[in-house]
């Protein structure tokens, strides 16, 4: 039976952060492979300083070259639209042979709201949902039946990263080498402002 875990995120842009968390993710739940799914416009964030859904895709692409435990998916890039998780496990569902298990992996600020989440309960038929402790949170409870697991504390983020960007810091050792060359490459989160597209 396959173990498949499921990373979804904004990832704008991915960091080591996020790759420790994959790695962790595969050791500790003994997966067969963690597929990062970048999402076209997530349904609680503005469109503002999101770089856009391709450039986003490619760097997750980059950041995670030559590990075989990890896959990337452009599904809900290529989808478009505000990306909802129902529509997303469902695809993968779909994709995989029957009795595989699913994953899926947030971080566990968002535990208190996940009873919120559209259609939860189907989403609960198809995946386990596995939460990541966050450095600067704490614990926080969930009225759906979670599973932790414990990541190092990296306290990176994404907006962390943004920010030193804009403000012409230096990002390296944050993100992978090749995801800071197209960085600047493609002129990304040099203002304000990301391209839109």
């Amino acid at each position: 039976m396959k173990r498949i875990g499921i990373l979804g995120g904004t990832f704008n842009p991915i960091h080591i952060g996020h790759l420790t968390i994959a790695e962790m993710a595969f050791e500790q739940l003994k997966l067969d492979k963690v597929i990062f799914v970048p999402s076209y416009l997530p349904p609680h964030k503005s469109e503002r300083n999101v770089a856009p859904a391709k450039d986003r895709y490619h760097m997750v692409r980059l950041a995670v070259q030559g590990n075989p435990r990890f896959a990337v998916s452009d599904y809900e890039v290529k989808k478009k639209g505000k990306s909802y998780s129902i529509k997303t496990v469902k695809h993968f569902h779909a994709c995989h042979p029957t009795g595989t298990k699913f994953f899926f992996i947030i971080g566990s600020d968002l535990l208190p709201t996940l009873y919120k989440w559209k259609r939860i309960d189907e989403i609960l038929k198809i995946v386990s949902f596995v939460s990541v402790n966050r450095p600067g949170f704490k614990e926080q409870k969930s009225k759906i039946k979670v599973k932790s697991i414990a990541v190092p504390g990296l306290q990176t983020s994404s907006s962390f990263v943004r920010n030193r960007i804009i403000l012409r810091k230096t990002v390296r050792y944050l993100v992978p080498d090749n995801v800071l060359k197209y960085i600047k490459k493609n002129k990304l989160y040099m203002r304000s402002n990301s391209r839109k597209g």
